[in-house]
Order: structure tokens, then sequence, then C-alpha cells
């Protein structure tokens, strides 16, 4: 039987109240968290006692805390396993297995000879195998591979406690049922099962039936927490250019204070370094600078001494400075409440605020989630024009001399200059511009045009499907004149899908959704249009992959036939297109 509960009216306890192992806590209270968030307060006890649990939460709720903190609290115990991981994690995407590993690690800084390895499909095999021979007390991965692995013998479960599913719906929507059950045979009956998922379709319930012993199951009510007095906006950006498109919007758009987020320290001195190189009042903070120099550095921003702050999400934890109107979220983070938290440093006391998110094309899906448990849109911001940023620069330029003319006596430089164009017979005007390139140094005044990146529509994902979901064949799209037919040995009788094309050809050839056109699956073969002047080496990569276990033999269309296949080739290899849709999906970091 199953216990529910729904945390529609959250208690507040701490997290010194949820009986987390001591050196687990330590860490906890060193990132400055003391209040759990709701799915983190219900299950944690539920985890700690040695239940099973169903958490029901969208993401952003806190759901990786929920889960590593009472795992890590159980290896302090109890000591790592003999054989085997101590905890397996399964997550649907590679980002987001990346992600919960960062995150494991990060609460076990107090724990002796920890290790946690991330294993997915797109990664070579030898680290891998090499991190599970030494014995990684937390594997995460995803099901693919960790199937591959199961079968290589180079995982086992023998002596796992812990089996968890984060974002269990959305491994269940890829085809990973029968990943996830072999896996569940193979972890026996001792392991705690913790399952998190933001729906609850009727195969969730076949699976927690079957699998899980009298679970606790936990609801979370999304609710609304942004302010209404901000006004959020988003631009869809390769990384390479974010700091291209930067500039440029801080050009036209006046602001007082600015805070700027990235994920890592490092990223805080670098981005902080290039604004300064840039002529902007930048400075960093982030966990390393002490907490002397740290509100030295806020006093600043206070002062009008600093405009632009660069900082990482603990860094910035409890900082309320009225000048500042603006946040710009460089780095998407990787749960919605940690863009809340992020946005709430403007807008305060009623006052209006502005934010604007850098989006790449590979994180359109954590957009999509913003969006949904914000409960708000956010808007697209557009780049400001060529000729509007030129005149930007001609006004701001302009206003440099008008400030100059009226505040400096120039008698003595204006002597200098009359000589000049005397004796040298130029144009006083040539002889300005020269002196205002020396000033302008390599800097222009006229800008040239931003690259613009491939983009598909908001929240949805590399494969034309929205949030994640497969997409349908794109029959609909006109072929491009400057797109080449190609055909792959694959199709509808491998129950090929336009998302396992997609995700291979993306990850494996490097090309964008934008570069990837028609796609028309037959019964034995699948015709695809790419790139005429496709580049050789993207040639090559392809000609290696493999979908559902199977190579492509990828090859311009002649219209004839598609090769068949000697059986051999019909086992499973590693390389399962399941996992090329674990590389190219984006993932959410979960933790308050």
């Amino acid at each position: 039987m199953t216990d529910v509960s729904s945390t529609d009216e959250p208690t507040t306890p701490k997290f010194s109240e949820l009986g987390l192992h001591p050196l687990v806590l330590q860490a906890v209270e060193a990132q400055g968290y003391e209040t759990p968030t709701p799915i983190q307060a219900e299950t944690i006890p539920a985890l700690v006692e040695g239940r099973d649990v169903i958490g029901l939460a969208q993401t952003g709720t806190g759901k990786t805390a929920a889960f590593a903190l009472p795992a890590l609290s159980d290896l302090a115990e109890a000591g790592r396993a003999n054989d085997g991981p101590f905890a397996l994690v399964l997550t649907p995407t590679r980002e987001l297995a990346i992600q919960v590993a960062e995150a494991f690690t990060s609460y076990a800084t107090n724990l002796d000879d920890f290790s946690v390895l991330p294993i997915y499909g797109g990664q070579a095999y030898g680290p891998q195998l090499s991190g599970l021979k030494r014995g990684a007390q937390v594997v995460v991965g995803t099901p693919g591979r960790v199937i591959d692995h199961l079968k290589k013998g180079s995982l086992k479960l023998g002596s796992l406690r812990h089996l968890i599913l984060d974002e269990a719906d959305e491994m269940l929507k890829m085809g990973f049922a029968e990943d996830i059950e072999e896996i569940f045979s193979q972890s026996g009956d001792s392991r705690q099962v913790a399952l998190f998922s933001a729906t609850m379709p009727t195969s969730i319930h076949r699976l927690t039936g079957k699998y899980l012993n009298n679970p606790k199951e936990v609801r979370v009510a999304s609710k609304s927490q942004t302010g209404s007095n901000i006004r959020q906006r988003y631009h869809m950006v390769q990384h390479s250019h974010k700091l291209d498109a930067l500039t440029r919007i801080l050009e036209v758009e006046e602001y007082e204070g600015i805070i700027m987020f990235v994920r890592t320290k490092q990223a805080t001195e670098e981005l902080a370094e290039k604004l300064r190189a840039r002529g902007f009042k930048a400075s960093a903070i982030n966990g390393d600078i002490p907490q002397q120099a740290r509100e030295r550095t806020i006093d600043m921003l206070r002062s009008g001494k600093v405009d632009i702050l660069v900082a990482t999400d603990v860094a910035a934890r409890g900082l309320d400075v009225e000048r500042i109107t603006l946040v710009v979220n460089f780095d998407i983070p990787h749960d919605t409440e940690s863009y809340v938290h992020r946005i709430g440093r403007t807008g305060r006391a009623g006052r209006s605020g502005e934010a604007i998110l850098f989006v790449t094309p590979r994180e359109q899906r954590l957009l999509g989630s913003i969006e949904r448990a914000t409960k708000q849109k956010v808007e697209p911001l557009s780049m400001p024009s060529v000729e509007q940023l030129t005149n930007t620069r001609v006004e701001k330029f302009t206003k440099r001399i008008d400030d100059v003319l009226a505040t400096t006596e120039l008698t003595e430089l204006a002597t200098v200059i009359e000589q000049y164009e005397l004796s040298r017979n130029v144009p006083a005007t040539d002889i300005a511009a020269a002196l205002a390139s020396m000033v302008l140094e390599s800097n222009s005044l006229k800008a040239d045009p931003m690259p613009e990146p491939s983009r598909g529509k908001p929240g949805r994902d590399r494969d034309g499907g929205r949030d994640g979901k497969p997409g349908r064949e794109r029959s609909s799209r006109p072929r491009d004149e400057n797109m080449t037919t190609y055909r792959l040995a694959v199709g509808r009788n491998e129950r090929l899908q336009p998302g396992a094309v997609v995700g291979a050809i993306a990850n494996e050839g490097g090309l964008t959704s934008k570069e990837i056109g028609h796609i028309d699956i037959r019964s034995n073969h699948t015709l695809v249009d790419l790139p005429k002047d496709l580049d050789s080496s993207v040639m090559r990569k392809l000609s290696n992959t493999q979908i559902q276990g199977r190579p492509i033999d990828i090859r311009p269309d002649s219209g004839r036939p598609a090769r068949p296949f000697k059986k051999r080739n019909f086992d499973k290899q590693p390389g399962d297109s399941r996992n090329f849709r674990n590389d190219r999906r984006g993932g959410a970091k979960k933790f308050s």
C-alpha cells in the first residue's frame, strides 16, 4: 500500500532536523542552505528511515538533494560496498547524469575516499571501465549505457543499497522500460528505491507496483514564484557568442547595477576580466573570495564604483542591493528554483527589474521547464540591429567630445593642432579623425552583424519534439535546394523514430537541428536531407554511427534499395540510439 502525502502547505523544518549524517549535514550547511524545499522535507526523512519513495514534482523543486543526501548519509554510516557501487542513479540524459554526479561530489566533500562516476553513451568506454574497476561508490548513468556495462560484466549490482530513478517518466517515454526492468532484476531485493517523476502515467504505476515496497508517495504542487514586476527575456545564442551578445545589449540598453550569474567559480573571474577589457566596471564574487573582500566588492556595487557583479549562485545568496536593475543569466541554471532565486535579486520591494537569460540551442528544453514551473512566459529578446548599435556608438562618442569641450582647457592643444594643420597641409577634419582613431584604438564605431545561432522554437528539443517528447516525421518541411538526400540503412522494421535519427546525426556528426531537413522513414531504410556541402570529416564520423545497434551505412541516395544486413549485425551493440538521445537532450540540476 502506498502512503501518500501532499506538500501544498509545506512544512519548514531545517536540514538539521531531517536525520542526515553529521558529515553530510556539514557539507549542506557549508553551501549556505538551512531550510529544505518541500520535496526534500518530505522525502529525506522517509529515505533516511529506509522506506521506498515516489516523489512527484516538476523540475527545479530540489529533487537531486532529496535523493542524494539520504544515500550519502547511509554511505557515511555503513561504509563503502564490497562489490560494485553503493548507489546507482538512472537519468534520461547525459547532461543530467553529469549534473547529478557533480551534486553528489559537492555533498560528499567530508566523506573520505568518495568517488562518483557518470556513465553515458557517446563517451569512450575506457575511462568508464577504469572508473568502475577502481570502485566508484556512486554510479550515475543513462539506462542504455548501464545495460551495456552489465552485459560486459564491468558493472555489478550485488552490493547495491540504493537504486534511484530521476525523471522516470522521461526515461519511459524514451523507450527504456525494458532496460529499467532488467536493472531492477539485477539489483536484488534489499536495495532501497527512490523514484522521482514529473508525472504519474500508467507505466510508472505498473513499475512502482511491481518493484517498490510500500513506498511513500510525495506530491509537490508547482507554484509561480517570480515577481510580476520583473520583465523576463531570453536570447538564443551559441555559447561562443554570448559575450558579444551581452556587450551589444549593454551598449544599447541603460542599466544601473547588474548581477550576472555563471555556473563556476573560474567563470566568474574569466567573465569579469573580459568585461573589464571591454570597458565595463566589473568584479567577481565566488565561494573562494574571503568574506571581507566579498563585502567590499558589494559596497563598491552599491556606491557605483562597480556596475557589474559576476557571481555564482552560492556567492550571491542573500544579496540585496537596491541599485541592481538587471539580472543576467549568462549561464542558464539547471533548475527553476535557482532561476527564481537569481532574478529575485532585482525588482525588490516592489521596484521594477529586468532579467535576461542566454539560452544555447541545446538548452531549449530548460527554457521550457522554467516557463512551466514559473507559469510565466519569457519573452524573446532581439539583438540590437547593426544600424542601432552603430548609431548608439556614434552618439556616445559624440557625447564624450561634448563633455571634453565643456570641461577641459584646450588652448594649448588647439595651438598644436593648428600648427600641424598648417605645416602638413592636412585638413582639420582628417586630424580630428586620426586623433579619434587613437582614442578608439582598435574599436570601430561601425558594428558588424552578429552570427545567428541555429534555432528552433522555444521548448522544442533537437528531434523536433516538444520538451523532450519524440517528434513526428518532418514530411511537411519543404526540401531545400541546398540540401542533399542521404540514405540510412535502418527503417520502420527496426522501429526507428525520427528522434533517434536526429540524435545520432547531431551527436556523431556535430550537426544542428537546423541542418537536418526532411526525414522519411520507410520499411527498410530512411531518407534524410543534409547540407550539400557536408564536410568529409562529418561523413567519416557518421560512417561509424549506429542506430538501434546497427550501422546506418550513410550514403547519398541513388534511388536503389538499401543493402541488406547479415543477421549478426542485428545484435545490439554499444552505441544504442537510446544513448544518442541521452547525449543530445538537456537535463536539470535540482537543489534549492
